[in-house]
């Protein structure tokens, strides 16, 4: 049963998946902006398999 403290996670996690989308689809994508969504949700996906 998933906790509420994962359930947050999965739910920024998802969050910062359709940023990462918008971001790559946008006619000149900021590479910097990329990379910082991309770090963040790795943290969070190890956090996730960590519980």
């Amino acid at each position: 049963m998933p906790t509420t403290h994962q359930a947050a996670l999965e739910t920024k996690h998802a969050v910062l998946d359709r940023r990462i989308a918008e971001e790559t689809h946008r006619p000149l994508p900021d590479g910097a902006v990329l990379a910082s969504l991309k770090k963040q949700k790795l943290r969070l996906k190890e956090e996730l398999t960590g519980l």
